[in-house]
């Protein structure tokens, strides 16, 4: 059934306040998405696409602002293991972030941008701003709710949280807390960003110079945890950058050194240093034991939802074990749940990079337990 309001980059604003975990409320919110293929007649065959970090709602058209494919490409589109010849895909930016979604860049009611007056934000909160926007759709179930990473998160999040609108669930690469370690890092980023003197407090809007270099330092040490030793070895070793001989200066003299700051650089101009606070925070509140009397398994006692676990052996940020607790959690709580570890020399990026046997291991479970 062909509907005005699917297609690639929407803006819905939703009917009624969002109450936030933290106990503020958001009188108004726009929600960014994009959907590709068409809702079924019994509207029974759409999944929701949940996105990382540092994600959005491009997950398979192209960037509006670097014009690069969208970032799961090889995953979602035609005949691929989310195929949009099968299901209405949607993807969201989520609540807090930068791509057409409120967040601290939107204005307040006063016409002012939010800035650090913007409520701090939870992976829930993001969940139920996403369940809004399948009201106002009109899509009262979902046959899978997919993500990588942060996007796993708000897979688990969906059904712990809403259950009875979720048929499937496929969680890759991710955690259902953020460990002290994973804290720590998020920390150096947002003391990075807050150190820029151009950070300004927050209250950079409208300057023409944000705080880039603490933004660059940030995504930088991010990144290093989503790659693995072994794959940084084998790409980059101790080979030096452009040259013959060290310059015993503070260059960048290695491979490695010229790369992370070209990732620092580059992210600078698709996100918002605010947003990458915020987002972060949400991150490391994120405790769905916590979110239930302490007992993981409570977060899906009685839960029909069928899930998909899938790890990689060389994720250090989002280690095996910490699906494996998922996992453990899911069979006490007699929850249906299926668990792969994969082999990958990409550390934590695997499940963004080609993966066939991530390909193929999707596309099963969806044909399983999906609309099929």
């Amino acid at each position: 059934m062909s509907d005005a309001r699917f297609g690639l980059d929407r803006i819905a604003r939703l009917a009624t306040p969002l109450s936030l975990d933290g106990g503020a409320s958001l009188a108004s919110v726009e929600i960014a998405y994009e959907t590709y293929g068409e809702l079924s007649p019994a509207k029974d065959n759409a999944i929701l696409v949940c996105h990382a970090l540092t994600g959005d709602q491009h997950v398979a058209s192209n960037h509006p602002r670097t014009g690069k494919p969208g970032w799961w490409t090889r995953m979602v589109g035609p005949g691929k293991p989310i195929d949009t010849d099968r299901y209405l895909v949607i993807c969201t930016n989520v609540l807090g972030s930068c791509m057409g979604s409120t967040g601290p860049a939107s204005l307040r009611p006063d016409g002012c941008p939010y800035g650090m007056s913007f409520p701090v934000i939870t992976i829930r909160d993001m969940v139920r701003a996403q369940a809004m926007l399948l009201d106002h759709l009109g899509i009262p179930t979902l046959a899978a709710v997919v993500g990588g990473s942060m996007g796993g998160m708000q897979a688990l999040s969906w059904a712990a949280t809403y259950p009875e609108r979720v048929r499937a669930a496929v969680v890759i690469a991710s955690t259902a807390r953020h460990s002290a370690q994973n804290i720590a890092f998020h920390e150096v980023g947002r003391q990075a960003i807050m150190a820029d003197p151009k950070w300004r407090g927050g209250d950079y809007y409208g300057t023409g110079d944000p705080p880039t270099a603490g933004l660059a330092v940030a995504r930088m040490a991010a990144h290093i945890t989503y790659l693995s030793e072994a794959g940084l070895t084998e790409k980059f070793g101790r080979k030096l950058q452009a040259r013959e001989v060290k310059t015993f200066g503070f260059d960048a003299d290695f491979q490695v050194e010229s790369y992370l700051r070209h990732q620092g650089l580059t992210f600078t101009d698709r996100f918002d240093a605010n947003s990458y606070l915020y987002i972060t925070r949400a991150l490391d509140y994120f405790d769905l034991a916590e979110e239930h009397g302490g007992l993981l398994a409570n977060a899906f006692r009685g839960s029909k939802t069928r899930f998909c676990l899938v790890s990689f052996d060389t994720d250090w940020l989002y280690p095996t074990a910490e699906s494996r607790t998922i996992v453990h959690a899911l069979n006490a709580a007699g929850a249906a749940a299926s668990f792969v570890e994969l082999h990958s020399p990409y550390g934590h990026d695997a499940f963004l990079l080609e993966s066939p046997e991530l390909n193929r291991v999707v596309d099963g479970f969806l044909r399983t337990n999906g609309h099929d």
